[in-house]
């Protein structure tokens, strides 16, 4: 049975799930409806693009360690993007990543699941015109649904949302239900969050 996590709310899959070795981590979302534009023309759709930060130490020290729509799988095969969806429409999840935990080398201590819009700025869009986000994980073996955050804060204005993290504590997985919303205006911005500071 799936455990619904609220903000913040931490879950230990190493000691909830046995042997637990794969984790499907599924994001979706809905756009509101929007008006039509002066001249009778269509919004465009609002691109959400997933990716995870893989840190060492708590910070992101190179760059083939961001999977994202642009680099699909990590050089140890530990975390692969399924590909990108432009428009989040469809039931269930929009975007997924797979994630072997046994597969993760040792010098990784959290992956941070993260969502930001494309081309927010140029575009004019931010996350309180999309509804129904969430994170969930699933066992891979099974597909059977682990834990689920249902992102129910307002996010008007916000840009990007840091999603959720996967984590080493004490030699077990665990996951944190994070939901920050951020003004970073794209990825790279959000990735700088997470760079070693200079002396």
């Amino acid at each position: 049975m799936s455990v619904s996590l609220q903000k913040g709310q931490r879950f230990g899959l190493s000691a909830e799930v046995k042997d637990l070795s794969k984790v499907i981590v599924g994001l979706g979302w809905d756009e509101v409806e929007q008006k039509r534009g002066l001249f009778g023309f269509d919004p465009q759709p609002i691109d959400c693009d997933v990716s995870v930060i893989m840190l060492q130490d708590g910070y992101l020290r190179a760059q083939e360690d961001l999977v994202y729509c642009g680099n699909l799988k990590h050089p140890s095969d530990s975390v692969l993007h399924m590909g990108d969806n432009l428009t989040g429409e469809g039931e269930g999840d929009d975007e997924q990543i797979e994630i072997n935990l046994r597969l993760v080398p040792q010098r990784y201590d959290r992956l941070v699941i993260v969502a930001n819009i494309y081309d927010a700025q140029k575009r004019d869009q931010h996350f309180g015109m999309i509804k129904n986000a969430f994170i969930r994980l699933v066992d891979a073996r099974d597909m059977r649904e682990i834990c689920r955050f249902d992102l129910t804060e307002d996010y008007s204005g916000m840009t990007a949302i840091i999603m959720g993290e996967v984590y080493r504590h004490q030699g077990a997985w665990k996951f944190n239900a994070v939901g920050q919303g951020t003004n970073d205006p794209n990825l790279t911005a959000l990735c700088s969050r997470y760079l070693p500071k200079r002396p």
